[in-house]
């Protein structure tokens, strides 16, 4: 009881945060950034000086000797999916808080802003296979069960694989919509099926890390355990050497990161857990527009 009281409590924290966030600054940007991608037929007219030409509408142009056009419309209801990382190593976090933490944050504001442009919400909670699906529906009475979900939520698998992810993704949501993959992105090759995904869905790639990984202080004789494998190693970051490799191994994984996402066409932004993750998602808002 204590338990699902002190989850509630955080689920109540994170609500009025992350709706006031969605409605004071992201309300408009997301409406314009995320906008529904599809196009809904609406009427004919006349043919206009300028108009699209692939868009005339040859049958009743012949039945009435002149050109007429087809006329679309955006369709505004849209469809958000949220595939969230709880893999093992979301757990690690050295500064303001864990990755798994604000990646939590980030989905809650994401699902705010969705549901005041009366969106749907989805989620796909992922490790190395799929922890859990909830299918996209409307409403604050849903979101606030995802909140609950990204709180409690206990994978049975610590490893990553985003690729299973995606195959899910584009298996499992018929209609096109925009996905946001919230995760650390330490995985091996998932090129091919984020290309596939891509094509069928928006994909949107949020990267949350935390600067440790990027640099260790010199701080003597450390143990570091890997939150996936289980595995222990011990590590001299008083060598220069040592701390050097450490971020040469870093700065490869995040230039391999950063090409897949980009030759893919998917827009990303990598966010520390000591940055302002509000600012980080207005640049990406903004790219969009």
């Amino acid at each position: 009881m204590q338990e699902t009281n002190e989850i509630l409590k955080k689920v109540r924290k994170i609500e009025i945060k992350t709706r006031g966030l969605s409605r004071n600054i992201f309300a408009g940007e997301y409406h314009t950034a995320f906008k529904g991608r599809g196009m809904a037929f609406a009427e004919v007219r006349e043919y206009q000086y300028g108009d699209d030409i692939r868009n005339i509408d040859w049958n009743v142009t012949a039945r009435f000797n002149k050109p007429f056009i087809k006329v679309f419309e955006e369709e505004r209801e849209m469809t958000m999916m949220l595939l969230v990382d709880v893999s093992g190593s979301g757990d690690f976090g050295t500064q303001v808080q864990k990755k798994r933490e604000m990646m939590t944050e980030i989905a809650a504001t994401l699902a705010f802003s969705a549901i005041q442009n009366n969106d749907k919400i989805g989620v796909i909670f992922f490790s190395d296979k799929i922890e859990k699906f909830i299918p996209p529906q409307k409403g604050k009475k849903h979101v606030l069960y995802i909140i609950r979900e990204l709180l409690g939520f206990e994978p049975e698998s610590k490893k990553t694989n985003i690729e299973e992810a995606l195959i899910y993704l584009t298996n499992a949501i018929k209609k096109r919509c925009t996905a946001f993959i919230i995760s650390d992105f330490i995985d091996k090759d998932f090129k091919k099926s984020l290309t596939i995904a891509n094509r069928k869905h928006d994909v949107v790639a949020l990267q949350i890390y935390d600067k440790r990984e990027m640099e260790l202080p010199s701080v003597g004789l450390i143990r570091m355990k890997d939150a996936e494998s289980g595995e222990d190693i011990w590590i001299d970051t008083s060598s220069a050497k040592v701390r050097n490799l450490y971020h040469k191994n870093w700065k490869e994984r995040q230039e391999k990161v950063k090409q897949t996402l980009s030759q893919c066409g998917v827009d990303s932004v990598a966010i520390s857990t000591d940055e302002d993750y509000v600012k980080a998602l207005m640049k990406i808002f903004k790219q969009r527009m």
